[in-house]
Formats: C-alpha cells, structure tokens, sequence
C-alpha cells in the first residue's frame, strides 16, 4: 500500500477519529490536558505503526505533561484501537507535538499588528494632507481678498 492512497488516507482520518474519542472519553490520566487536539495521524504503510501529531492549549509544561501522559497510556489506546477497528495490524502509537496551530496563531497576531501600523500610517498621512488643503484654501482666500 502507497503512502499517499486513498486506503490509507482513510485509514488515517479513521485512526484519527477513533483516538480523539479515546482521549476525550476513556484516558483518565491527570496529565492529559483537557485541552488536546489531534490534528493529524500519519498511519504508516505496513499497519505498523502510526504518527499522532497532536496541538494542546497552553503553555509549554501542559504540552510537555500531555505528551508524556499520552505515551505511558499509548498501550492501553493501542488496544482500544485494536478491539474498536477491524485491521490486521494495530499501529504502534508515537505522539509528536505539533507547533502549527501555535504558529498560526503567532502569524496571524504579526500580521493584525502590521496592518494597523499601515492603517496608522495612512491615517497619519490623511491627517497632513488634509492639513496641506486648508493652508492651501486660507492662502486662496487671502489672495481673493
């Protein structure tokens, strides 16, 4: 089976599913953020084993108490994974944090803080110019009278 073919893309979104509700529903470990969003599984092509991206709100210490609350419960979800899906190989699980949706987020602040200095920018040279109209006007109207 290719990477990237459609049995595995599927195999993919429904691993992905399956370990979202196993998280949220069945992992009991206090470290496991609330918070914990799966954002991408990578199942690789043999069934052996599998990528678990995943993204959590807050700072760094929750991501990192996640992760490791996420693989001391990875045999205990490999076996849910293997009694709730029909596959002939279960997938080791490997949790990698994924820094997107972070860095999204940090990207999508710069440029808000950009276009408000532009949007001040332009205020500001809205501000001279209109300034530059009237002192033309006022000396017009000198020159009329």
């Amino acid at each position: 089976m290719r990477k990237n073919s459609i049995k595995n893309i599927r195999i993919n979104q429904e691993v992905q599913k399956e370990l979202s509700n196993l998280i949220r529903m069945e992992v009991k470990d206090p470290r496991v953020s609330p918070m914990t969003t799966i954002v991408n599984v990578e199942v690789a092509p043999d069934l052996k084993t599998a990528k678990v991206y995943i993204s959590v709100l807050g700072d760094e210490k929750a991501q990192q108490d996640t992760i490791r609350g996420l693989k001391s419960a990875a045999p205990f979800l490999r076996s849910q994974l293997a009694h709730n899906m029909n596959m002939r190989n279960t997938p080791e699980l490997r949790f990698i944090a994924d820094q997107s949706i972070e860095y999204g987020v940090n990207m999508s602040h710069l440029i808000d803080e950009i276009t408000a200095d532009l949007h001040d920018d332009e205020n500001e040279d809205e501000v001279e110019v209109s300034e530059d109209d009237e002192a033309e006007d006022f000396e017009d109207s000198e020159d009329e009278e």
